[in-house]
């Protein structure tokens, strides 16, 4: 028997509640892992509260990210002992995931944990870290360089933006950070915002061309505020989109894209290669030391997560909370 976050839906909802399950239960896949730590992600919230139907199969196992060490394996990739890290892939939607003490899964999704990141750390960085980085990669292929001016991140106080503060002021750039919480601000300064604008300067209806700004934005936010930050982006600049927080519509025009030879990059985390996954992770293994997680994240147990899931959907989490199964 192991604990883990079960939710079951019936005709009074959904029902999120921390549970004993026998092994037999994990799904059917090659690898089974001892998980170590886990962590929550926006989309791990809408699971566990029902706010959105995220999960797509009952009972399930929330949480998009875990890292653990293989207690059994028949891939010749993995051994028992081996400490291995998961993000996506439909894990904690359509297939057990890691706000538990074990699972069992596919090796394909797998990729061993880089040696100078501990489990606590990695969970620290985690899908929204990992996405951050996803998107940073895409504005240096694009050319983008620090002494090319501003870059804008928008959503900036949560997991995804922090870690795009931290990383690009870590890189030299210039960030300007947006953000709804303004009580905030000298959390993401000691990221390493240069400045910070409302959330109300990008989030309202708006020209599809307006005053040129930014060399490059990381949008987590989507709807109004990415049409704006496209329409405000300097000729040649880029846009690297991986959030939906205000919304999946995109109310603008190709004004930015034709006029302005403006690129918007669609970053997706969840299915990507494995080669761009060992990639992104070895560069946060190598950007990023202690200070940086200790500045960003909070650590909880497995029985705090219903709870800690309902605040971060209320708005009241900073940065990234680890879950130290």
């Amino acid at each position: 028997m192991f604990k883990a976050i079960l939710i079951n839906k019936d005709d009074q909802g959904y029902h999120a509640t921390l549970s004993q399950v026998d092994e037999q239960q994990l799904p059917a896949a090659d690898v089974t892992v001892n998980i170590l730590a886990s962590t929550i992600n926006y989309k791990d919230a809408l699971a566990i509260t029902g706010k959105a139907p995220v999960v797509r199969r009952f009972p399930m196992v929330p949480g998009i990210d875990l890292v653990g060490e293989v207690s059994h394996s028949e891939s010749a990739r993995f051994a028992p002992g081996d400490k291995v890290l998961l993000n996506g892939f439909g894990v904690g939607e359509g297939h057990w995931g890691g706000l538990a003490q074990k699972a069992r899964l596919d090796s394909s999704w797998l990729i061993t944990l880089p040696e100078s990141i501990s489990p606590e750390n990695a969970m620290a960085i985690g899908t929204a870290g990992y996405t951050a980085m996803l998107c940073v990669l895409a504005l240096q292929r694009h050319g983008i360089t620090p002494k090319q001016g501003e870059v804008l991140v928008t959503g900036a106080n949560g997991g995804v933006g922090s870690f795009a503060v931290r990383i690009l002021a870590k890189l030299g750039y210039q960030v300007v950070a947006s953000t709804g919480r303004p009580d905030e601000s000298d959390y993401l300064k000691k990221l390493g915002a240069a400045d910070i604008i409302p959330r109300s300067q990008l989030s309202e209806p708006g020209k599809p061309l307006q005053k040129e700004r930014w060399a490059a934005v990381v949008d987590c936010v989507g709807s109004h505020t990415l049409a704006n930050a496209c329409a405000s982006t300097r000729y040649g600049g880029a846009v690297a989109a991986c959030g939906l927080a205000q919304g999946m519509d995109f109310p603008s025009s190709v004004a930015p894209f034709i006029l302005r030879g403006v690129t918007l990059y669609g970053i997706d985390s969840v299915m990507r290669p494995l080669a761009d996954r060992v990639q992104a992770w070895q560069h946060l293994a190598e950007l990023l030391n202690q200070s940086d997680f200790d500045a960003i994240s909070q650590v909880i147990s497995l029985d705090q997560v219903i709870e800690t899931a309902r605040a971060l959907l209320a708005g009241k989490i900073q940065g990234r909370v680890i879950v130290k199964v």
